[in-house]
Formats: structure tokens, C-alpha cells, sequence
């Protein structure tokens, strides 16, 4: 089905911040970005504050699956298609974990997706541990959601081939430090 790594000719400084729901990616991300870092933002929350903005509910937003998955999948995308491969860049999620939210979601993989995940190339992968499950207006997800969520993602950037390093929990800024020291 997938590809081992694509070989690139031009190795990009993307470096994905990444965990299962609730593991406090967006406060690492809004830290590295305060500490003058390039950044992204997570596609899944903007995907839905843009379709509430047009006047649709969470829920009607998230129970068209599929729908929601590849909206998000195209932001993504056309976010990554974006960035100069030169720059170092930390991405809060990137295009594989689409994937694992496919698994999650008893989704068939699309055609979209399967060439975008083979066409995907990272530097390094920063895995945050786990943190206390917290509900917000945007996740649908419970505790039991997230540990699964979470291993999927391990489990696909490992079958990716893409190196790993996992963050444990520390206070945010500690964190922040642990991922510098680990580029």
C-alpha cells in the first residue's frame, strides 16, 4: 500500500510536532513561535472554526467523516505545499496523520491522501506523550479515543520510516527545550 520513504532530492527542515489528542502540541507550537520559529497551525481545528464561521455545528461537521478528513487533509496540503523546504519549520500534525485518523475512523484510504503521504518528507518526528484528557468545543474524542488515536499515530510514522523521538511529559517550556536539544 504505502511506500517506503520517498527519496528526496531536496531534504527538508520540517520537523512535526505530533500525539494524540489533548498532548499539548499547540502549546509547544505557540512556544516555539514565540521564540521566533516558523510554525503551523493544526488543520483539524481550523477546518472546523471555519465551517462554524459558515454557520454549521460540530457535530453536523464531524459526523460527515469522510467530508471533514479531507477537508482537513487538503488544508494540510496546501499548507505544506506552502513552506520553503529550506526554512526550519515545526508543523503542529502533518499529512501522516491523516492517516491515522483513517484508522481510526474505519475510513478507506483515498487516492489524495496515499500520494500525499508518499510524496510527504520530514526531518524529524517529536511524538508527545500523553497529558490528562481534556474536552474541548472541537474534540469529539474521549480518554479511551485518545489512547488509541495515539498509538495509531506512533504506529504510522514508524511503518513511515520517518525517525521518532518521543517527548515525555514535562512542563511546557521544558518540553520546548527537550525538542530543541533533540534537532
Amino acid at each position: 500500500m504505502m511506500n517506503s520513504r520517498m527519496t528526496s532530492s531536496t531534504q527538508k527542515n520540517w520537523y512535526v510536532v505530533t500525539g494524540g489528542p489533548s498532548t499539548g502540541k499547540t502549546t509547544v507550537i505557540d512556544l516555539l513561535q514565540k521564540q521566533g520559529y516558523i510554525t503551523t497551525i493544526e488543520h483539524a481545528r481550523h477546518y472546523i472554526d471555519t465551517m462554524r464561521n459558515e454557520g454549521h455545528s460540530v457535530e453536523e461537521i464531524r459526523n460527515n467523516k469522510r467530508k471533514f478528513q479531507l477537508g482537513v487533509l487538503d488544508m494540510q496540503m496546501e499548507q505544506e505545499a506552502s513552506i520553503k523546504t529550506k526554512d526550519i519549520v515545526f508543523l503542529d500534525r502533518a499529512i501522516p496523520d491523516a492517516l491515522a485518523y483513517y484508522q481510526f475512523l474505519k475510513l478507506d484510504y483515498d487516492e489524495k491522501l496515499i500520494k500525499a503521504i508518499n510524496e510527504s518528507s520530514y526531518k524529524k518526528i517529536f511524538i508527545l506523550d500523553r497529558l490528562p484528557f481534556t474536552k474541548d468545543y472541537a474534540r469529539t474524542e474521549n480518554k479511551e479515543d485518545q489512547k488509541i488515536i495515539h498509538q495509531l499515530i506512533i504506529d504510522v510514522y514508524k511503518d513511515l520510516g520517518f525517525p521518532i523521538v518521543f517527548v515525555p511529559v514535562l512542563p511546557p517550556l521544558e518540553r520546548v527545550k527537550y525538542i530543541l536539544d533533540n534537532v
